[in-house]
C-alpha cells in the first residue's frame, strides 16, 4: 500500500510538474538582452505600444507580445541622455516570427551603432 501510494504521487507530480513555457503559448513573444556595458533605460521595438524598460548590462527584460515580429526591427534605445537608433531600410524577403519566444541581443558598438543578434528561445 505505501508503494502505491509513493508511485501515485510520483505520477502526480511527473504530469504536473513538465509544463513548457512553449505548452501555451499564443503570440510572438519578444524579450531584450543587454549585452552592453550601458543600462537601457527604455527599448522600443517597432511600433510596440510597450517599451521594454530598465535593463541592466547582461540582464533580460521581460517577454512583451507582438502581433508580428520579424528577425529584425526598428530599434530606439534610451541609455541616460543619449539615444541610440537601428532602423532597416525594409523588410522584403523576410516572413514573420511563427507564435513562440525570442529575444533581441542588443549592444551599442564604440561608435554608437546598435548590434542586434537574434537568438530562438
Amino acid at each position: 500500500m505505501k508503494q502505491l501510494i509513493v508511485l501515485l504521487l510520483s505520477v502526480a507530480c511527473l504530469t504536473t510538474g513538465c509544463t513548457d513555457k512553449d505548452d501555451d503559448v499564443n503570440e510572438v513573444n519578444i524579450r531584450i538582452k543587454n549585452v552592453s556595458n550601458l543600462t537601457f533605460n527604455e527599448v522600443q521595438v517597432g511600433d510596440a505600444e510597450e517599451p521594454h524598460m530598465n535593463i541592466s548590462p547582461d540582464d533580460f527584460s521581460e517577454y512583451i507580445i507582438y502581433e508580428t515580429a520579424y528577425r529584425y526591427a526598428y530599434i530606439q534605445i534610451q541609455s541616460g541622455a543619449e539615444t541610440y537608433t537601428l532602423q532597416p531600410i525594409d523588410f522584403v524577403g523576410e516572413t514573420e516570427l511563427p507564435i513562440g519566444f525570442y529575444t533581441y541581443e542588443l549592444n551599442i558598438t564604440g561608435e554608437g551603432d546598435i548590434e542586434l543578434n537574434f537568438v530562438i528561445d
